[in-house]
This record gives structure tokens, sequence and C-alpha cells, in this order.
């Protein structure tokens, strides 16, 4: 029975201190506008909404030290130190000496970025498709798994200088 007492005791208080505080914001008395102004410090003061907007993580940074342009992703393909035999996606172009490689995971990922003269890919365990540009044309070229695949000038008939622009990877 007290236990029963307790809590119509608790929910009436509640309910009165609802309506109290209701009540004094709605009065328009000085009472309201201090409440207000509470308020409206409290959601000021609060942390903000974390909103993803799939930029590149430190890609400034990362053009800066590699020349290399990572603009949007969504966080399943990213830029790697080359560790041969770990399944990673592999790039080669022809203006630079060393291969530039891209872990993936998930079951699905992508990546818009730019490098330019990129001539070979090589895929890994997932389904690759990378989309490239010459000049205002747009190719895109199927990737075969765990094997290098001709992109670009080298599959290019006019050997034209092909950009990387993007890579999409499914599982």
């Amino acid at each position: 029975m007290r236990f029963t007492v307790r809590v119509i005791g608790a929910a009436a208080g509640g309910a009165l201190a609802c309506v109290a505080v209701v009540g004094g914001v709605q009065s328009g008395g000085t009472e309201s506008a201090e409440a207000a102004d509470t308020a409206s410090l409290v959601a000021e003061g609060a942390p903000g909404y974390a909103v993803e907007d799939f930029n590149y993580p430190l890609a400034d940074k990362i053009l800066a030290e590699q020349n290399i342009v990572l603009k949007r992703g969504d966080g399943h393909i990213t830029l790697a130190d080359c560790v041969p035999g770990t399944g990673q996606l592999e790039l080669l172009a022809r203006d630079r000496a060393e291969k530039i490689c891209f872990n993936t995971v998930g079951t699905e990922g992508w990546l818009t970025l730019e490098i330019p003269a990129v001539f070979s890919v090589k895929g890994n365990d997932y389904s690759t498709t990378v989309d490239m540009t010459v000049g205002t044309e747009e190719k895109s070229y199927e990737i075969g798994k765990n094997t290098w695949t001709p992109v670009g000038e080298t599959a290019d008939p006019e050997g034209r200088d092909h950009m990387l622009v993007e890579i999409r990877v499914a599982k």
C-alpha cells in the first residue's frame, strides 16, 4: 500500500512540476523570460550534432605530402602504405616510382579522388570498378579480382593520359 501511495505521489508531483513550468513560461512575466534565457543557454552550450559530410580526413596533408587528391568517400576505401599479401587494391601511375595502395573494408565502398596517369590496377577479393576521365570523356573499367588490369592509356587505342576519379568496390 505504501508503494502505491509513493508512486501516485511522485506522479502527481511530476505532473504539477510540469504544469508549473509550462504555466510559468506561458505567463509572459519575468519568470518566462528567465526560463527562455536558461533554455537557450543550455541549447547553445550543448555539443553540436555530428553530421557526416563524407570528406576524406586529412586530405590536405595527404595532398601536400604525397600529391594525391582524396576528395570524398564512405570510409570503406582508404589510402594505405603498400604491404604485400594483404589484399589491398594497388595502382600504378606513370608519374610515380612506387605503387599506390588502398585498404578496403565492409561489403561495399566508394572513394572519389584525382590521380593522373594511372595505367594499371590490381584488384583484390572485391568486385571493383574505377572511373577515369580523359578530356571531357569518362570511362569505366571493371577490375579483375586479384589480377592486374590495364586501364587508362594502356587500354586506350590512342594511348591518351587518363585521370582516376572514382573507385567503387562491392563484395
